[in-house]
């Protein structure tokens, strides 16, 4: 493995360790894919340091577990070691347990399925998605995603959907694959419903909305690469305003608000999603690259 031993800035601010936070990145030499190494903060006070896929929050590895009495900076160390080691073995797998103080108590009902134990999928805020058996109301449990924060003994799930679920992390996977595993091994289970999770699923399939994450990178590569400006690939698009003086440029807001840089008017956040037809046409005519080529 080649590693990048030069730790990253924390995503936010590790003062009350209710985040979770970068501790560093390398690439795997056999697949190539892109791994990092982050903090992840637990209800009673200690750490876990965490190898994990890069953007898809997938294939968590417990490297170590820091204890509350000892000093948070020795995640950092540990980080440091582990990076610096090519040699590394194979660590386990991050379970939702991990996370948690007490196991849950599961339905005696329930199918036993192994992809309620999958890694838990975890976001750069300190949130944690997992899928669950949740009593929603209805006669029957449902098999939902929820999310909850890392910290809290007292802190109970949310029902979240899996668009929600995709955007938090700016990717399908593996959210979408697990979601369709998760349908499977219930398919012939009466005790638990799966109704709204498969509508969540059809939807997202069918959806004209899609991740704008590959676009962005896209654009902010030719930018800072290709000597292309916003407002040149705004114009290229036909999305263009007039200065006072009568000249003509590119609407660079536009871009940045449907590449998912700049917020749209009232909203506090830039929108991960972009209509597929703006995506293509962004590509096709902005870029001058195949559509397919940013999409995700």
């Amino acid at each position: 493995m080649s590693a990048t031993a030069t730790p990253d800035p924390p995503v936010c601010d590790p003062a009350p360790r209710e985040c979770v936070s970068c501790l560093g990145r390398y690439v795997e030499d056999e697949t190539k894919r892109a791994r990092e190494l982050i903090s992840v903060p637990r209800p009673d006070g200690s750490v876990f340091v965490v190898d994990r896929l890069a953007r898809t929050a997938g294939d968590g590895r417990v490297v170590a577990r820091i204890a509350a009495s000892e000093p948070p900076e020795n995640a950092r160390v540990i980080a440091e070691m582990y990076l610096a080691d090519e040699c590394r073995g194979r660590c386990r797998r991050l379970t939702t347990d991990d996370l948690l103080l007490t196991r849950p108590v599961p339905s005696p009902a329930s199918i036993e399925s192994a992809v309620l134990q999958h890694t838990p999928l975890l976001d750069g805020e300190g949130y944690c998605f997992v899928l669950r058996e949740l009593v929603a109301g209805r006669s029957v449990p449902e098999l939902r995603w929820a999310r909850s924060r890392l910290h809290g003994e007292q802190e109970s799930s949310e029902l979240v959907t899996l668009r929600e679920v995709v955007a938090r992390l700016e990717d399908y996977e593996p959210a979408r694959a697990l979601t369709i595993e998760a349908l499977a091994a219930y398919r012939e289970d009466p005790s638990c419903s799966t109704c709204t999770l498969h509508d969540e699923l059809q939807r997202l399939q069918v959806s004209t909305l899609v991740l704008n994450r590959g676009l962005r990178e896209a654009v902010l590569a030719a930018v800072k690469y290709r000597g292309l400006s916003m407002s040149e690939i705004a114009l290229r698009c036909g999305r263009t305003k007039r200065d006072r003086s009568g000249g003509v440029s590119g609407e660079a807001s536009w871009l940045a608000r449907r590449i998912g840089q700049a917020p749209e008017g009232g909203e506090e956040r830039p929108s991960p999603w972009a209509q597929s037809d703006v995506l293509a046409l962004i590509a096709r005519e902005g870029l001058r690259i195949c559509p397919r080529e940013v999409e995700l």
